[in-house]
């Protein structure tokens, strides 16, 4: 069984704990949710964990989206 090449994710949030070099986002798991659930309390830490989401929105654009793997880096 192949494995699938991981996306490429450029992010300008330098900030996180998954920030790389060039602005590429390190996390192994990337969570992104519908801005119409911003409120909701996921636990941030998706990088090497396993999630599912059983919704199944619709976004008009990007702008309408909220990446919520963020963790703020140690400093």
């Amino acid at each position: 069984m192949s494995q699938e090449a991981k996306p490429i994710v450029k992010c300008s949030v330098s900030n996180c704990h998954y920030w790389g070099a060039n602005n590429f986002c390190k996390a192994d798991l990337i969570m992104i949710e519908v801005d119409g659930h911003a409120e909701k309390k996921f636990k941030e830490e998706y990088a090497g964990e396993s999630f599912s989401s059983e919704e199944r929105d619709q976004a008009a654009s990007s702008a309408g989206t909220c990446c919520h793997t963020f963790k703020p880096k140690s400093l």
